[in-house]
């Protein structure tokens, strides 16, 4: 496939918007089916009746929560952009991807080990290099293992990036699906994309299930089972449960090995997306009342049917939307991306496409993070003593946030969204669990916060609002800290800037407006905001446990010991993350002192765990500098004596193209590499123990 034969894709005038619902699709579908996966139907509808509507309350557990469905989707696509947008991605490079974000045992997959998880079996086989697609090949791990529901589950995002053009929808999901699974499966993956594909551009049922399966052999089973499943909706009365049974009975688990087959999975599917009648919310019930892997199916066919019917198809029904306000969790090795919402996720997906297609990509408000441009988008606001909604901001063509509030003096109203884990609470319910919430706050202290505000209205008053920030304190509770403020009259908008203080190394949860003062009640509006530089914050040990909970452990063990850090990896190179992957030019210090190791440092500008520079000392006494991308290369080196036991002083500072690292105050290594640009930082062993005690990051 040629970069220019992309260019005759005509991307839909209504793509980003389309996308967003699709988005929200996805996560909307995973938070239904989730609570309940694996119930059989009967057991379903035993104990919670039809599926209309979320049911985590009456199971006791959260709505918003990590799953592999929604972690998988929206990180295996960032290969794209990893790769600089090449329409000739390669499955290996693909599977690379997986090896950078994943964590092994703690992020995004379900980690059942060798021969029972696919995933885990594919992670395996990669690790030990064998490249995909040999690393999900049947003659590589057998039939039942690769023919598992997982190639599927992972798949959205290719159909996404490629509107209406389902044949390279599917060709990119064949390759992306290699990486863990084969035969059946990649299949099922292949039909979904281009089915997801050509929803943007068309809206009959029959026909989307006709261009999916033109991208496969007829020959296929789940072909041929999709026939069947037709045969038996026409001759149905439009009872669901009559083509359920007739699926259970043919193609139902007990004809597969596994523990979660391809086959009777996407087979639902199919019959929901049939017997749904067009209609988003009818189609969720009948695949989540159906049973079997609920929160996969309900992701695949949400996505799937929020392109295709779009926002107000979404909002035709209960309100899906209101309870999760967009948040969700996609924690990977890029440690400051656990904490996300819809429209980020969707703003990623539509960059990608408009570089992938050779199109000019506008970002809304000059790419804010926060712009609330798409219809319903809260990206994670939520009001404290006020009221909260996107609208549009009176007198322009713009969304914003209106934020209601009353002039009660006696209560404080703010609008605040989460950049980090909101309570220690948070934190502890997700550890041990299968899909662990690992991430760093997205703001740290001496970055630059803008945000714009308007207070539109014919009232005399003025209103007086300020940045807030949610800051954890020495009890693990979050307490509001006041920024810059502004009052604005009638009429009158105004741009808030803001240097984030210094917190003493206490991680940042919120950021958001707070309402200082009004002599009525009113409303304003936040039309953007964002920031912008590198961070000045001193990292270590801190009363409460909230610091410990700001850092990514991509190592064996991590501990908070008579050090603040003592760190021990088994095999191969481990590393403990921070910060985020916008983070240009800065220099991190670390002291650092090596009890049994073969190769020790600090990192920068790191991306995951396999894309990143690296100061760093080695028991064959080298000092060196290092780049990790798509195998590591030594940059520069010289020789240094290591000597265990004592204490070294890392410095590492990345500006522009140029790396100088220092050691003891002695600048040793000097180079130039442009691979990578941004990153966060990282703490660096191979094989065996180390300990830190305190890590600064500063502008370069």
């Amino acid at each position: 496939m040629s970069q220019s034969s992309l260019h005759t894709a005509r991307i839909p005038s209504d793509y980003e918007e389309r996308t967003y619902a699709g988005v929200l699709g996805k996560i909307i579908g995973v938070y239904l089916g989730r609570p309940f996966e694996g119930w059989t139907n009967e057991r379903i509808e035993e104990r919670l009746g039809e599926i209309d509507y979320y049911v985590h309350d009456k199971l006791g557990v959260r709505l918003i929560v990590t799953d592999d469905d929604i972690s998988g989707t929206f990180t295996f696509i960032r290969a794209l952009e990893d790769y600089d947008f090449d329409p000739d991605l390669s499955p290996k490079q693909i599977g690379q991807t997986w090896l950078n974000y994943l964590i092994q045992d703690r992020t995004v997959l379900w980690w059942g080990g060798l021969g029972n998880s696919t995933e885990h079996t594919a992670y395996l086989r990669l690790i030990s290099g064998i490249d995909a697609p040999l690393s999900g090949a049947i003659e590589t791990n057998g039939q039942v293992v690769a023919e598992q529901i997982g190639a599927q589950i992972f798949i959205d995002g290719w159909g996404m990036v490629n509107p209406g053009d389902p044949e390279r929808a599917a060709d990119f999901a064949g390759r992306a699906a290699s990486v863990s699974h084969d035969g059946e499966a990649v299949v099922g993956a292949q039909i979904l994309a281009a089915m997801e594909a050509q929803a943007y551009v068309e809206e009959d049922i029959d026909s989307l299930i006709d261009v999916g399966l033109e991208t496969v052999s007829k020959n296929s089973l789940i072909a041929r089972m999709i026939q069947d499943i037709r045969s038996w909706h026409a001759s149905s009365n439009d009872d669901w449960r009559k083509t359920f049974s007739l699926l259970k009975n043919q193609y139902g688990y007990d004809k597969y090995g596994g523990n979660c087959h391809i086959v009777p999975n996407h087979g639902l599917i199919i019959l929901a997306f049939l017997h749904s009648n067009g209609d988003f919310a009818e189609s969720l019930k009948i695949v989540n009342t159906a049973g079997w892997d609920t929160d996969c199916n309900s992701g695949n066919l949400g996505c799937l049917m929020g392109i295709r019917n779009g926002l107000k198809g979404i909002d035709s029904g209960p309100d899906w939307r209101g309870p999760f306000g967009d948040t969700c969790y996609v924690p990977t090795a890029d440690s400051g991306g656990g904490i996300t919402d819809a429209a980020t996720i969707t703003r990623r997906l539509v960059r990608t496409t408009r570089k992938l297609h050779g199109s000019p990509d506008t970002p809304p408000k000059q790419g804010a993070r926060f712009h609330f441009s798409y219809p319903g988008s809260m990206q994670g606001f939520q009001g404290e003593n006020c009221r909260v909604e996107n609208t549009l901001i009176p007198n322009t063509d713009q969304r914003g946030l209106r934020i209601q509030f009353d002039s009660d003096q006696t209560t404080c109203a703010r609008a605040m969204t989460p950049v980090f884990v909101d309570s220690l609470e948070t934190a502890q319910y997700f550890e041990g669990r299968g899909y662990g919430l690992m991430t760093s706050p997205m703001l740290n202290s001496g970055q630059t916060v803008t945000c714009k505000v308007a207070h539109p209205g014919d009232t005399s008053t003025s209103v007086s609002v300020a940045l807030s920030f949610g800051v954890f304190d020495e009890q693990d509770q979050v307490v509001y800290h006041r920024g810059q403020e502004a009052t604005l009259g009638s009429n009158e908008s105004c741009s808030i800037e803001c240097k984030v203080p210094d917190f003493d190394g206490y991680p940042i949860s919120s950021i958001g407006i707070e309402i200082v003062r009004s002599d009525t009640s009113d409303s304003i509006y936040l039309d953007s905001l964002d920031w912008s530089g590198s961070p000045s914050v001193s990292l270590g040990r801190r009363k409460g446990r909230m610091w410990s909970k700001a850092w990514v452990n991509g190592v064996d063990s991590f501990w908070f010991w008579a050090e603040s850090f003592r760190i021990i990896h088994n095999t191969g190179t481990g590393l403990v993350l921070y910060g985020n992957r916008d983070w240009t030019d800065y220099r991190v210090r670390a002291d650092v002192r090596p009890h049994l190791v073969n190769q020790v440092g600090v990192a920068c500008r790191v991306q995951g765990m396999k894309r990143y520079y690296a100061l760093i000392l080695t028991k064959d006494n080298r000092v060196q500098l290092v780049r990790e991308l798509d195998g590591f290369s030594v940059i520069a080196e010289a020789p240094f004596e290591l000597s265990l036991g004592k204490m070294y002083e890392f410095d590492l500072t990345a500006s522009g193209s140029t790396l100088i690292g220092a050691i003891d105050g002695e600048e040793l290594l000097r180079a130039n590499d442009s691979s990578l640009a941004q990153g966060g930082i990282a703490l660096l062993i191979n094989e065996g123990r180390t300990a830190t005690q305190a890590v600064s990051i500063e502008p370069a």
